[in-house]
């Protein structure tokens, strides 16, 4: 199964908050869990998946997903998700596993931070007693380490950079594009830190240590747009901090990755009617559970599910994709009036794509050819033309007429 749109999400944060287990169970990929620091070494890779409604229902058909999954009307669209080695005060430096994490993160779009929400764990990773230690320590701590790590990059020729940029009268934008290419820093990410910071673009040798400083922690956050997930939380402890960190500013989502964890398991193995994201389950009849394992899942769905609402796995993913990285869900069919591919099969296809993408963008998307002969594409709601510079909304269906098509 491929990924509609090539978006990669990084699950970091110190060691031995539960980055591992919230992975596993996204992903179902199995991996080294253990309560002790740098458990992973390497990065893991995996399939999790974006939960959107399924418009087959709105249209009234009955749907033959390929690319994707649709489950009791819940759209199943699947992405990658990579889980890196945990990080430790002055990893920029070296620290640690610092060069490892801070080199897989180049890639990532954007992040999910798993913090240990019962404070359970001091800053480098190791058990402490619960309540012993604030998470708003790890959420800054991390902030920093990626902001100096990017500071590195930039300040090895930064004067340089500045003077060639004022010399030659080019923008700095281009400039730093070019020398950034490799962490994944577009223009627009440039300009917008710019932007927010009030800097003088025209005249960047003119910006101080302090300024500099300033510019890359804004380029972090637009560049590397970061989620708090606060995990473990059904332990002592872990609500308060929840709200002191939401009482700061920070976006921040209660988790259990160890529920989410059993919960996916269970269904596997057809013990439970449960989709990732949902606020309850069903045991099955035909299931054979132990008093132990019946019991065990019913605490999961009194301190978890039924207390905030859900596990907060599915929650996080959602919230990184359509928030973070402003993403939508577009639906490309052929035939217009049965919603169907050149097989016949029923709305096959759906797409995560970034807000504002045209319709002739969108063609591009699914083949080059598609876009290089684009007419134009057809609304399968209004059952209206729209034209290339048409910007396609979350959920549209549409059909795209080429030259190519019609001969």
């Amino acid at each position: 199964m491929q990924r509609s749109y090539s978006r990669l999400l990084g699950i970091i944060g110190k060691p031995n908050t539960g980055k591992s287990t919230f992975f596993s169970a996204a992903t179902l990929v199995p991996v080294e869990i253990a309560n002790y620091p740098f458990t992973t070494i390497k990065p893991n890779r995996g399939v999790g998946y974006v939960r959107t409604p399924c418009v087959h229902q709105e249209f009234q058909v009955n749907d033959n997903p390929k690319n994707s999954i649709c489950l009791n009307g819940i759209r199943l669209i699947p992405v990658e998700l990579i889980d890196v080695a945990g990080i430790v005060p002055g990893a920029w430096e070296g620290r640690g596993l610092g060069n490892q994490f801070l080199d897989e993160i180049r890639r990532a779009d954007a992040l999910i931070h798993i913090v240990d929400a019962s404070g359970g764990t001091d800053c480098e990773g190791r058990l402490c007693k619960p309540g012993e230690h604030d998470p708003l320590e790890d959420v800054q701590f991390l902030e920093r380490e990626i902001t100096m790590w990017m500071a590195t990059i930039i300040k090895k020729d930064w004067q340089k950079l500045a003077r060639t940029a004022e010399a030659e009268s080019k923008e700095i934008y281009s400039m730093l594009e070019e020398r950034l290419s490799g962490l994944g820093i577009k223009r627009s990410h440039i300009f917008e830190a710019t932007r927010n910071t009030s800097l003088n673009a025209d005249n960047p040798t003119s910006w101080s240590e302090e300024d500099l400083l300033k510019f890359v922690d804004a380029l972090r956050r637009v560049s590397k747009p970061m989620l708090i997930v606060a995990n473990k939380i059904d332990l002592p402890n872990a609500e308060a901090n929840v709200e002191h960190l939401k009482k700061l500013g920070y976006t921040v989502i209660p988790c259990s990755a160890e529920a989410e964890l059993a919960l996916r398991r269970a269904s596997e193995k057809q013990l439970i009617d449960y989709t990732p994201g949902d606020c309850n389950f069903k045991i099955l009849e035909q299931a054979k559970l132990s008093p132990s394992q019946i019991k065990a899942l019913e605490t999961i769905r009194e301190r978890v599910l039924l207390k905030n609402g859900s596990t907060g796995v599915q929650d996080a993913i959602n919230m990184a994709y359509f928030k973070l990285l402003k993403m939508i869900t577009v639906y490309p069919v052929e035939d217009v009036e049965h919603l169907a591919d050149h097989n016949g099969k029923v709305l096959p296809d759906a797409y995560l794509v970034p807000y504002g993408i045209t319709a002739r963008q969108f063609a591009y998307l699914i083949h080059t050819e598609l876009g290089e002969s684009f007419i134009y594409a057809v609304d399968a709601r209004q059952k209206k033309k729209i034209g290339e510079n048409t910007v396609l909304r979350d959920r549209d269906v549409i059909s795209i007429v080429s030259a190519k098509k019609r001969a």
